[in-house]
């Protein structure tokens, strides 16, 4: 039996949010454990020191994703659900001109690639295999808030449960490699992650308002970091 309320399907809805954890799960195998989003350098540099201060790194770090990253996928997922493909391919050029270091260039060209490879073999929708077929051909990087977005639209997931999914990522990304890098406990990365999440409604409004040429994610000392670490004699993670 369907249980209704105000019009929505409760079993369709509990089926999307499935599907959404499933993609936003942070052991989604696609890479990005080996990546620590410029927090490596920040701690060996002395910028990340304690609770408070990776709070601060992973706050920056969201909203510069929110600015730059999370702009380019809103986009993409209107273009996804239009099945415009050369309006992806432009607005995948665009994220990837902006990535300054080679090393988020790799983060986002690598995971992007693997969650189109991922999605294919899973939801196996049209649109994904074109777009894996661009990504083999050099016809664009791949970068992942494209796949991410490519993803949700097919599988008719709002863009904004896409939004959510990047955000989540980003962050726990950082203070996943946090635990491994730094003396800090669960209940403090869980709490920096309860506090941060909380602003996301807030993030998203500004993101789905903003134009394609609004993006850009000025944080200097985070490309500092980000060179720092490409010349790093000693390191753990990718970037």
């Amino acid at each position: 039996m369907t249980i209704e309320n105000d019009g929505v399907d409760a079993s369709g809805s509990t089926a999307f949010l499935s599907r959404m954890l499933q993609f936003g799960d942070s052991m989604f195998p696609i890479g990005a454990f080996a990546f620590s989003s410029g927090l490596e350098s920040a701690i060996q540099e002395g910028v990340v020191t304690n609770a408070e201060t990776l709070r601060a790194f992973a706050r920056t770090a969201l909203e510069q994703a929110a600015r730059g990253d999370c702009i380019a996928l809103i986009a993409a997922h209107r273009a996804a659900t239009a099945g415009d493909v050369n309006t992806l391919t432009r607005i995948d050029a665009q994220v990837y001109a902006r990535k300054l270091s080679d090393e988020a260039r790799t983060m986002s060209v690598r995971t992007g690639k693997k969650f189109t490879e991922m999605g294919v073999e899973v939801a196996g929708a049209p649109l994904l295999r074109t777009w894996r077929e661009c990504i083999e051909k050099s016809v664009t990087p791949g970068c992942y808030p494209i796949a991410l977005a490519i993803n949700f639209a097919v599988q008719d997931l709002p863009a904004n449960q896409a939004f959510v999914v990047h955000q989540y990522g980003v962050g726990t990304t950082i203070l996943g490699a946090a635990l491994r890098l730094m003396k800090v406990s669960h209940i403090e990365t869980q709490k920096i992650l309860y506090e941060l999440t909380g602003q996301t409604e807030r993030m998203y409004e500004a993101a789905a308002a903003a134009r394609l040429s609004d993006m850009a994610g000025f944080a200097p000392l985070t490309e500092i970091l980000a060179a720092v670490h490409t010349s790093a004699h000693v390191r753990l993670f990718m970037n």
